[in-house]
Parts: C-alpha cells; structure tokens; sequence
C-alpha cells in the first residue's frame, strides 16, 4: 500500500541515526511531511541526501538541534507547524548509551542518560500534545527496547530508561484516548545500524553473516525492518492500538 501517510505530518527524533533516518524515510515514500531532529549535523546531511535521493519530492524538514534541552521541544513544535502546519505522528527516538555497572555510575552519567532518553520524550510530547490533540486522530510511538524487559550488566541506566518509556507510554495512553491520541511502543532487539558497526568494529556485511544465538531468527534487524511496524502504529490501520507494546526482536528470549 501506498500513501499509507498521506498529507500527515510526522516528527521523528533520532532521525540522524540508523533506526530514525529508517523511518523517516518510509514515511517519506508513504507521503508524510517529515521533521527529523538530531544534533549530529554531519549525519544529518548524509541522510537528507539519502532520502531526497530516494524519495524525489520528499518533504523533509532537518533540524540540527539537541533534545536534552527541554527548551528544544518547544522549538521543534513550532518549527513543525511553521513548516506544515499541523502534526499528526510522533516517533520518540532519540537515544544514547552508557557502558558501566550501576555500582560505579555517576550523577553526570544519569543526568546525561536520562535527559536523552526519557526527559526528552516526556517534554517533546508535552509540547507537541495541543497539536496532537487537535487532529483527532493522533499517534505517539516511543522508541523502547527489548532490553526494557531484559536486563543485562553493564548497561544498568539504558535499561531502567528503557524500562521508564514502557510506563510512560501505558500512563499517556490513559490520559490522552478521550483527546483521540493513541500512544504506543516499540521494543527493537539487534538492529544493524550504523552504530553497531562502529562499536564492534567489523564491517556491515561481516555482521551480516554472523548469526545470532539469542533470538529465534539468528540474525541482525535491518533498521527498515524496525521501521515498518511504527509506520504502521503512526498509520490509521492501527486505529484500534494504544497503550501496546510492540516487540520487534526476532524472537528473543527472555528470562
């Protein structure tokens, strides 16, 4: 189906970033009018050129602004309805990591975690909720993981924000049916992104090839894979989802 996103406008933050630039694009080529935030400027040049490239006529708004400011959501809202007018979709993506035991983490790493990967989504939905509120047929999608639910070691605080966007969704999914914003969730397990191969130092398609043991599927997510169910949670065909949460994993096992 085409134009699955016709004419609706869509927030996406995180947009810069392999699972972001994912769905910015798909709501691109389904006819959304796309904001992608991220503070990374040079990525965000790439993908813009990615998506322009892919999708002629995309109507794409980039901005290069940092979520961890609570003073940002404000101007992407008004960044948005100054560009398009109104706002149908927000996906909250954004996010960051912190590679260190509980035991040892300090209050600049918690501050920094937790101004990213929840704070961000809590003032950015606050300021984009009166907009929301009057389409009357809204939807919130909050980027979560399926580590929300499977805690491991040494990446404590990603976990408990993780874990805190799962309870956010469910309480703003409660408070905003009576306004016709549905709010849900999506978990992501392995997803190939550029991060990834960064961090572990191969290259794509080394990763490509390994297979994985902990979920049923033994392998990687592509970030497209990731980003068909929030296109379909931000499309009407989900009308009749909220307060869900989506895992998109593989299959992975948890204990």
């Amino acid at each position: 189906m085409v134009g699955r996103l016709k004419d609706k406008v869509a927030i996406v933050t995180g947009g810069a970033g392999g699972i972001g630039a994912a769905t910015g694009q798909l709501f691109c080529e389904e006819g959304a009018w796309v904001v992608l935030v991220d503070r990374d400027a040079a990525a965000m040049t790439a993908v813009e050129a990615e998506i322009r490239a892919a999708v002629p006529g995309a109507e794409l708004l980039p901005l290069i602004l940092d979520v961890s400011e609570e003073a940002t959501a404000a101007v992407i809202v008004a960044s948005t309805k100054a560009a398009f007018g109104r706002l149908d979709v927000l996906v909250n993506n954004a996010g960051i990591r912190s590679y260190e035991p509980l035991a040892e983490v300090t209050s600049e790493t918690w501050r920094k975690i937790l101004a990213v990967n929840l704070l961000s989504h809590s003032y950015l939905t606050r300021e984009a909720l009166p907009e929301l509120r009057a389409t009357g047929r809204a939807s919130i999608i909050n980027i979560s993981s399926t580590h929300a639910l499977n805690s491991r070691a040494g990446m404590g605080q990603y976990d408990v924000t993780k874990a805190g966007i799962l309870s956010m969704t469910r309480t703003l999914a409660f408070e905003e049916a009576s306004h016709g914003v549905r709010v849900n969730a999506v978990c992501p397990g392995l997803t190939l992104t550029p991060f990834h191969v960064r961090r572990l130092d191969k290259t794509r398609q080394e990763l490509e090839a390994e297979e994985v043991e902990n979920c049923l599927l033994r392998r990687w997510a592509t970030a497209r894979e990731v980003a068909y169910p929030i296109l379909w949670l931000a499309s009407d065909e989900a009308s009749y989802m909220t307060a869900a949460t989506i895992m998109v994993d593989g299959g992975t096992r948890i204990p």
